[in-house]
């Protein structure tokens, strides 16, 4: 089926029927090839490049995509993409603009941007945010050094603001 073009191979063991359009065929969508892989539905996929909607400065464009899940740790290339697998212990069904903040906060490091004007975007930006939904979703997926951030500049916007 390979050689007749009916299949074509992914990865080990993954194979897709590849569907034609005006412009050749149509690789599958990230979340049914990512599906397929895990043998699993619980997972979420990220691109970096998503930080950039939270309006924080963040310009740079990544050619990457990140999947939370349970099952997979390491850089899998399933056809001609990569997917960067993390195991976590939480994460939501889906993308949210408290979830991107702090799983933002949570991989600076490994951001190309300039930290500290991150950093400071970032806290001048928490008024964008409903401050009980933040707070619980920096509880929930918050690594440490992202919860004591938060939780310092909520405590000094409140005496700001008091």
């Amino acid at each position: 089926m390979v050689d007749a073009g009916d299949l074509e191979k992914l990865a080990q063991g993954l194979y897709y029927a590849p569907k034609s359009s005006a412009f050749g065929k149509v690789p599958p969508k990230d979340d049914e090839l990512v599906e397929a892989f895990l043998k699993d539905e619980n997972f979420l996929l990220l691109s970096p490049n998503s930080y950039n909607s939270l309006g924080l400065g963040t310009t740079q464009l990544y050619n990457k995509t990140v999947v939370y899940n349970h099952k997979r740790h390491g850089v899998f290339k399933l056809g001609n993409r990569s997917f960067d697998f993390r195991v976590k212990p939480r994460f939501p069904k889906k993308l949210d603009k408290e979830f991107l903040f702090v799983d933002l906060l949570n991989n600076l490091d490994s951001l190309a941007e300039n930290q500290g004007d991150v950093l400071a975007n970032a806290q001048k930006q928490l008024s964008k945010f409903e401050v009980s939904k933040l707070q619980k979703t920096v509880s929930v997926y918050g690594a440490g050094r992202t919860k004591k951030r938060v939780s310092s500049w909520l405590r000094n916007s409140q005496r700001v603001g008091a």
